[in-house]
C-alpha cells in the first residue's frame, strides 16, 4: 500500500495496489500492521460503517466524536465517488481550521486516515455513492459533535452552492468559532 502525507499533518492517503489481468482485480484494502507503519501510530478499529447516498451533491458531515470515545476513521469510497474533506479542530495546532478535500472513488482506490481531532465529511459526485469507514471506537451519540458544511471560515472547496440532500442537524450545525473543540494538539516528540 503507498502512503502518501496531505497538506494537513496526520491525515494521510493510502493507495492499494491493483492487481488487474482478464477476469477483472485484486487488491488488498486494509493490512493493520501495514496502516501502523503508514501513521506511525498504534490503531485498532472497533466498528465499520457503511453509507448509501442516493443524489449526486449531498452532503454528510462535518462530523466529529470527542472524548472519552473519539473516532479516527480509515476512508474509502466501495461505489461512485466522493469529494472527502479532513478539518482540523485540535485547538493548538498550527493548522487548526485548515482542511483538505481529496477525491475518493471506486476507480482511484484512495483512502483516507482521519485521526481523531478532525472534522470530517463528504460531497457524493455521483448517483448511488457508497462509502464505508473503519472507526477506532464504536458510536456514542453523547460524544458527537458537528460544525456547518459551509462555514465561511473555513473555505472549504466543495465547488457546491447548494446540496441536492442534506441532514437537518448539519445544516443546523454551528461554525467553528462557536465550537469548543474536546480536542488539544500534542506535537510528536
Amino acid at each position: 500500500m503507498k502512503a502518501e502525507p496531505t497538506s494537513l499533518p496526520d491525515v494521510i492517503r493510502l493507495t492499494p495496489r491493483r492487481f488487474a489481468d482478464a477476469r477483472g482485480y485484486f487488491m488488498e484494502t486494509f493490512r493493520l500492521a501495514g496502516l501502523r507503519d503508514a501513521i506511525g501510530t498504534d490503531v485498532e478499529f472497533v466498528q465499520e460503517n457503511q453509507s448509501l447516498s442516493l443524489k449526486t451533491n449531498t452532503i454528510r458531515g462535518l462530523h466529529f466524536q470527542g472524548p472519552p470515545q473519539s473516532q479516527g476513521k480509515l476512508v474509502r469510497c466501495v461505489q461512485g465517488a466522493i469529494l472527502d474533506v479532513a478539518v482540523d479542530i485540535r485547538r493548538g495546532s498550527p493548522s487548526f481550521g485548515q482542511s483538505i478535500v481529496e477525491e475518493l472513488s471506486a476507480d482511484n482506490d484512495r483512502q483516507l486516515w482521519i485521526p481523531a481531532g478532525f472534522l470530517h465529511g463528504f460531497r457524493t459526485l455521483e448517483n448511488d455513492t457508497i462509502v464505508s469507514y473503519k472507526c477506532t471506537e464504536t458510536y456514542a451519540p453523547e460524544c458527537e459533535g458537528s460544525v456547518l458544511w459551509n462555514d465561511p471560515d473555513l473555505n472549504i472547496a466543495w465547488d457546491l452552492e447548494t446540496p441536492s440532500s442534506i441532514a437537518d442537524r448539519d445544516l443546523e450545525a454551528p461554525r467553528l468559532s462557536d465550537l469548543k473543540s474536546p480536542f488539544k494538539y500534542e506535537p510528536m516528540s
